[in-house]
């Protein structure tokens, strides 16, 4: 008759304690079992209970949360069983190990023993393969060899389950990792002769992903439309919308919307996809002409981005224009300001949590946007520039801080250098962030970003 599977809590009751135990004898003719209580005591220095049962059904009903191994004897008769999936014995000893299948089927948490007659090695030895922590021969059956047996089980299934709980967390994170890599934006800037680079850091520990996002692509017209936002918290859900805006902002920008009717339509898919009414994402978009000299900025709640040009200081973007976030206000326009770039320039686009972080004794004040750019200024006139620039930028606001980051940081760099397009230098390749190739001049001129 079939036996029904007893529910198996998570965690075995090996690893509550090293004192008292409890083992279930399993044997056709227990009163076969020389063992006593009292003597298992003795010989194990701590206090023993013994149950016993004559079958399978009996045992299932035995075979509760407080139960630390399970003594089996392999010669027990078992009707109509079968050996479910999974490694099985090897063909013709099925029967044979057909009652220990179904007791490791029926508790895989467990630690088992299995008990045979002295003159099978080689079934007792299969019995361990098949799943069983350990074996004992009836012939040597006494309170030490068993005392210590069923320490050896326990810990043994201890740790069997400890390993297969972290291989299950490391082939989860690898799954994960995996997911989120796959999710992480890919510039496309073939064609228009600038250049890229990027930085992400998630505040979320051991993430790829936060709720900040950023892209860059470019329309056929020959427009470059750069983009970075800020979803309001930290979690897997707020990182799950920062890219499912990404995407929609992509999807919109290459069927030609710009401006205000693009971040009307983003608010309608943020309003749709988030959790709760009190999630907003703040944003802004640049769209730089074709001919890379001028560029439309739209602003929503966020922080107007850094431009550097040949001979002078790198100041932030007018902002004064800018737009509440996106999901505050039901019916929101966010005005689009024409900016002139020049003819060489560099923009670099950042979230909050680049400006966010602590500084000054105590940690009492805030970096702030003006402390951003005092900052930047000074790695300029270091000469430093692209991705150097960023690096090491993002590794002074964390010493700044005093230590790593609470909040998601994303900073995005753009640059133009005639020269470099004259010399046709291209554009940043679409698999992986590209460093701006830097013309410095002579003399005092600080270089672009």
């Amino acid at each position: 008759m079939p036996v029904p599977v007893p529910q198996q809590r998570s965690v075995p009751a090996a690893e509550t304690s090293h004192g008292d135990l409890t083992l279930l004898v399993i044997e056709d003719d227990p009163a076969g079992t020389t063992i006593t209580v009292p003597e298992l005591s003795a010989a194990a220095g701590t206090r023993v209970r013994i149950r016993t049962a004559r079958n399978l059904t009996e045992a299932a009903r035995l075979l509760t949360d407080d139960v630390d191994c399970i003594l089996l004897d392999l010669a027990l008769p078992v009707a109509g069983s079968d050996s479910g999936p999974g490694d099985g014995p090897v063909p013709g000893r099925a029967d044979e190990l057909a009652a220990l299948t179904h007791v490791l089927r029926i508790a895989p948490l467990h630690a088992v023993l299995a008990l045979t007659a002295e003159d099978d090695t080689e079934l007792a030895a299969e019995a361990v393969r098949v799943g069983a922590q350990d074996y004992l021969f009836r012939g040597e059956l006494d309170a030490r060899v068993l005392s210590r047996a069923i320490r050896y089980a326990v810990e043994r299934k201890r740790a069997d389950m400890a390993q297969h709980q972290l291989t299950e967390s490391r082939l989860h994170a690898q799954e994960n990792a995996r997911l989120e890599r796959g999710l992480l934006p890919t510039p496309l800037l073939d064609g228009s002769g600038l250049s890229f680079a990027a930085r992400y850091r998630p505040g979320r520990s051991r993430a790829l992903l936060g709720g900040d996002f950023y892209d860059v692509v470019r329309t056929p017209d020959g427009t470059v439309h750069a983009m970075i936002g800020d979803v309001c918290g930290h979690g897997p859900d707020e990182a799950a919308l920062g890219v499912e805006l990404r995407i929609a902002w992509r999807a919109l920008t290459l069927a030609g919307l710009c401006g205000d009717e693009l971040l009307s339509t983003l608010q309608q898919v943020l309003e749709h996809e988030r959790q709760s009414e009190e999630i907003f994402a703040t944003l802004c978009t640049v769209d730089i002409a074709p001919d890379g000299r001028r560029a439309g900025l739209c602003l929503a709640g966020h922080p107007a981005p850094l431009l550097a040009r040949h001979g002078r200081p790198a100041r932030l973007l007018p902002y004064e224009d800018g737009g509440p976030a996106l999901g505050l206000l039901p019916r929101a326009r966010w005005p689009r300001r024409q900016v002139e770039l020049g003819a060489a320039w560099s923009l670099m686009m950042y979230t909050d949590g680049l400006i966010e972080g602590r500084v000054g004794t105590g940690g009492s004040e805030r970096l702030g946007q003006d402390g951003m750019v005092a900052m930047v200024n000074g790695r300029l006139d270091e000469g430093l520039a692209g991705e150097e620039l960023l690096e090491a930028a993002v590794a002074e606001v964390r010493e700044l801080n005093g230590g790593e980051l609470t909040d998601d940081v994303a900073v995005l760099l753009l640059g133009r250098d005639p020269e470099r397009i004259r010399r046709g230098g291209g554009s940043a390749p679409r698999s992986r962030p590209a460093s701006p190739v830097v013309v410095r001049p002579l003399g005092v001129q600080r270089p672009p970003l």
